[in-house]
């Protein structure tokens, strides 16, 4: 339809308004140009987004639907349908919606790029690789799809190429490309100084600081102070078994403890535990990023502690718009968020040895900085050897780490450790059926039987934890550590080897032994960490004493010790 120049002039007022932030004026501002002109799909659209940013998601779904019938050619209605119906926890109904949309437009890069974002999320890597490589293919300098394409062919444990992608991908954020959103650079890249330049790129780029809401109010003095904790993951998750414990045992003559839940949440027995272990606990999974802070300074909470970072689902932009006079970076995201409004990352002197690299402060707790659960339940079913796969006889090796953190280094490493142990196995976690082939492949080709690697399927934690005690020696991948799994194998007295290296992600496990006072299990190079795991594979002795010593200090050591943190 042919649109005036003052319905076009006042169009574009609105997208301005859009991009601002400003989402109620945009909305009016739409509403004036769709009165003057009812089959303007573009403004049909746009309001879509105005509605799906102030929270109105079924009044943005019929916005979306009726600029698809304006315009039956245009794929842009589709991609922000399935943005918004992602965010509402219908997956299977967004993936539609972009399947239409690169059927619509199988040229545009951004259908398949969204596509594989989706997959990804789904938790299928394999299809998701197929959509970033055509979104890369039509746009080679499509943002962030480097390192989101290389994060999940990790997930399958293809390694085809990765030396030399990720020395490309190294190259591009040195460049200062928009190459890889943060997190997946944990699991590629060991260098602090790199890291923080990824990080800081993306929040430049999408999460800049946002002054929408003013300056925060001063608050009056009160004899508790506020802390908010926010998170998308209050379940039966790592991050949820790992801090409910620290909720309810903070000192409540000091702290009053508000929970922020960020996204659809399980309801679980985990779940339960923290929403009652804290004073108030709030669903905010429906309320816009800018909402969410307004509701932090209504409530004056002093201090926002954000417990996702910039991992996946995150909701950073919260802290974008200041929720608190005090923001800190702590537990799930191992690295600097490179975000000029997050005041504080909490750590210890072996994770953080030099501060240089991170644009938050440092707080350096006196022990390790992860908190702990004491209160972790072990499974009383007694797993035989055989029953898990596993031989009765032989040394086991161990990890149960996501696969994706396995890289070819590690793998060459662990090879060679099974070719000097005659009769060992490698157990690991089985992420998916492509990961496993994958990874039995590799084997064979170092020259190790593949069915020398025995996956174990996923199982709930307490079963989990209790099936770790069949394995003699958890094996630790690098650049990216055992975190929650180090500290659930020591509970169990299962002894975990490590080689730290110059990433908070490296070091993690590293810090988590040398708190419970096991700094024999720390490697000072991967060689001395391979010549290490093969003398405990022959010293049975040796290694039931370092077992030993690792169940004796659980109950004495910080690690384990809420009290010390509350």
């Amino acid at each position: 339809m042919r649109i005036t120049r003052d319905i076009a002039a006042l169009f574009e007022t609105g997208i301005a308004a859009l991009n601002a932030g400003e989402y109620v004026r945009a909305a009016e501002v739409f509403a004036r140009v769709l009165a003057r002109a009812p089959a303007f799909a573009p403004g049909h659209n746009a309001l879509g987004l105005a509605r799906a940013a102030l929270g109105r998601g079924a009044e943005a779904l019929a916005s979306y639907d009726t600029a698809a019938r304006a315009d039956a050619s245009s794929a842009a209605p589709y991609i922000n349908r399935a943005t918004l119906l992602r965010d509402m926890g219908r997956a299977e109904d967004a993936l539609a919606d972009l399947d239409k949309a690169v059927a619509l437009e199988p040229d545009n890069a951004a259908c398949h790029g969204n596509r594989g974002s989706l997959l990804m999320e789904m938790n299928r890597p394999a299809a998701a690789v197929v959509s970033f490589d055509r979104a890369l293919a039509l746009n080679p300098s499509f943002p962030y799809a480097p390192g989101l394409r290389l994060i999940n062919k990790a997930y399958i444990c293809d390694w085809a190429s990765i030396d030399e992608e990720v020395a490309a991908l190294k190259a591009k954020i040195e460049r200062g490309e928009p190459a890889s959103p943060p997190w997946p650079l944990l699991a590629l890249i060991d260098s602090p100084q790199m890291l923080r330049k990824g990080a800081e790129a993306w929040a430049a780029a999408r999460l800049p600081a946002n002054n929408a809401l003013g300056p925060l109010a001063k608050y009056p003095r009160r004899e508790r102070i506020k802390i908010g904790y926010y998170c998308a993951d209050f379940h039966r998750h790592p991050t949820g078994h790992l801090i409910a414990g620290l909720f309810e045992r903070h000192h409540r003559g000091t702290f009053e403890i508000i929970g922020f839940s960020l996204r659809a949440v399980r309801d679980d027995d985990m779940h339960r535990r923290i929403a009652a272990g804290v004073d108030r606990f709030i669903d905010v999974r429906d309320r816009s990023d800018k909402d969410v802070a307004a509701l932090s300074r209504a409530l004056e909470i002093d201090i926002a502690v954000d417990l996702n970072g910039l991992i996946t689902n995150n909701r950073a932009g919260i802290f974008a718009h200041r929720a608190a006079p005090i923001q800190v970076n702590y537990l799930a995201y191992p690295c600097t968020m490179g975000a000029p409004y997050i005041d504080y990352i909490l750590a210890d002197a072996t994770i953080i040895p030099d501060a240089a690299f991170y644009t938050e402060r440092v707080v350096r707790l006196p022990d390790c900085y992860q908190v702990n659960d004491a209160q972790r339940q072990v499974s009383a079913r007694k797993f035989t050897r055989t029953e898990l796969g596993l031989p009765e006889a032989g040394f086991v090796f161990c990890c149960f780490n996501n696969n994706f953190k396995i890289t070819p280094r590690m793998f060459d490493v662990w090879m060679r450790i099974l070719r000097a142990v005659d009769g060992s196995v490698l157990w690991l976690i089985e992420d998916s059926a492509a990961a496993a082939a994958n990874l039995r492949k590799e084997a064979e080709s170092r020259g190790v039987d593949g069915a020398r690697l025995v996956f174990a399927p996923r199982m709930p934690q307490e079963d989990h934890l209790a099936r770790q005690t069949a394995a003699d020696l958890f094996l630790d991948t690098s650049p990216y550590n055992a975190h929650t799994t180090c500290s659930d194998a020591l509970w169990v007295g299962l002894p975990l080897l490590t080689c730290p290296g110059e990433s908070f992600a490296s070091r993690v496990a590293a810090s988590q032994l040398r708190t419970l006072g096991v700094p024999e299990l720390i490697a000072s190079s991967l060689a001395a960490y391979e010549t290490l795991a093969i003398a405990m594979a022959g010293d049975r002795a040796r290694l039931a004493r370092i077992k030993q010593k690792v169940i004796e200090a659980r109950a004495s050591s910080p690690l384990f010790d809420l009290e010390r943190l509350r």
